[in-house]
């Protein structure tokens, strides 16, 4: 079951491939993701001391599940992979152009987890394709659909 969904993503990047991490979470943001209040939109994964990192995933805090500390919204969590996957990871990582994009947050068997795609960055021209070819098969669909009546 999807939390949230990362959908500028699929518009900025080409994924080329899709990885799944546990996520280090404290009670407070475990209790404010499953009530929906958590954003992905500006987020990022970094390799930090051969480890990944999450940065600027926004979780808002809730009134009710944390009157007694500061929470900080944007804290840096650490994301939990097998040693092998981090290696691999890192050696595509350096190869340039390439970076690491939350896609989304879902639960799975009662823990939350992030996906995350190794992707490259589309330029300018590669959006207008994309548009341009989800126009033309949405236009093509409604051709066919008028045909079939």
């Amino acid at each position: 079951m999807t939390i949230a969904d990362n959908r500028k993503a699929r518009h900025d990047y080409f994924i080329e491939d899709r990885f799944e991490a546990g996520i280090v979470l404290e009670g407070w943001e475990v209790k404010s993701i499953r009530a929906g209040k958590v954003q992905m939109n500006e987020s990022y994964v970094i390799v930090r001391d051969s480890e990944l990192y999450l940065l600027n995933m926004h979780v808002s805090p809730l009134n009710s599940a944390s009157t007694h500390i500061h929470p900080n919204a944007t804290r840096t969590r650490k994301l939990l992979m097998h040693r092998q996957e981090i290696n691999r990871l890192i050696g595509k990582v350096e190869i340039r152009g390439y970076t690491l994009i939350p896609l989304n947050l879902h639960y799975k068997n009662g823990k939350i987890k992030l996906e995350f795609g190794l992707a490259k960055g589309k330029k300018l021209h590669d959006k207008r394709d994309t548009e341009k070819e989800r126009d033309w098969l949405r236009e093509k669909d409604r051709i066919m659909k008028t045909n079939r009546l």
